[in-house]
């Protein structure tokens, strides 16, 4: 079981909550595609390669899902998508993240407690260029109050900080470093939204090895 401890922005009280990671519903969905006649042999030997302690892990025909806590989770998305990388092979990657319930899970929170807090995630650099267009949503249900748009621009603030920033398309920001560094900077926004908002998601769509000719 996992303590999270949780201060309400306006209580001064602090909240100790007794909940797994997969009880308040933290988990990814992903898929990889990979441009070679050879994708099979990569992608199933990069899922046989990588470590899953600490998740639980499915994959279909369409996407594989992955629960667990925010690091691990993160750190199973890098290494998944860096060994399918190594082949050398165009590779692109739809990723969604979700944290908090409702969703497909129904949890209770003591009464003033809205969301659960978690720490931030922090991934080592894979060596590998990504480049990704990622969106955040809050989803603010009923009751709650705030306006998502002010989380949303302190996360593309946070972006241009930690410099993976690489400007604004349709519907998307788009991010441009270090594989780590694009993951990392988009789950740390997810979870800095949900320690106030219960459901949050967010969505990337990952390019690695791109034959694509990118301006500097």
């Amino acid at each position: 079981m996992v303590a999270r401890r949780v201060a309400p922005p306006d209580a001064a009280r602090v909240v100790a909550v007794t909940m797994t990671p997969q009880q308040y519903g933290v988990g990814a969905r992903f898929t990889v595609s990979v441009s070679d006649s050879d994708y099979v042999a990569i992608l199933l030997g990069a899922l046989a390669e990588v470590d899953t302690t600490g998740l639980e892990t499915e994959t279909n025909d369409i996407s594989t899902f992955t629960t667990g806590s925010e690091q691990r989770v993160l750190e199973y998305i890098r290494d998944v998508m860096a060994a399918v990388a190594r082949s050398g092979v165009h590779v692109s990657s739809t990723i969604l993240l979700s944290r908090g319930c409702p969703g497909e899970l129904q949890c209770e929170l003591p009464p003033g407690v809205h969301a659960l807090a978690s720490a931030p995630v922090a991934l080592a650099p894979a060596g590998i260029r990504a480049r990704a267009h990622w969106s955040l949503y809050p989803l603010l249900d009923g009751g709650d109050q705030g306006e998502h748009m002010t989380e949303i621009h302190r996360a593309i603030e946070h972006a241009r900080t930690a410099g993976v920033y690489s400007g604004s398309d349709h519907y998307a920001t788009r991010l441009d470093g270090d594989l780590s560094a694009v993951l990392e900077t988009a789950a740390n926004a997810w979870i800095t939204v949900g320690r106030t908002v219960q459901h949050v998601t967010t969505h990337l769509t990952v390019s690695l090895n791109s034959p694509t000719a990118i301006a500097d």
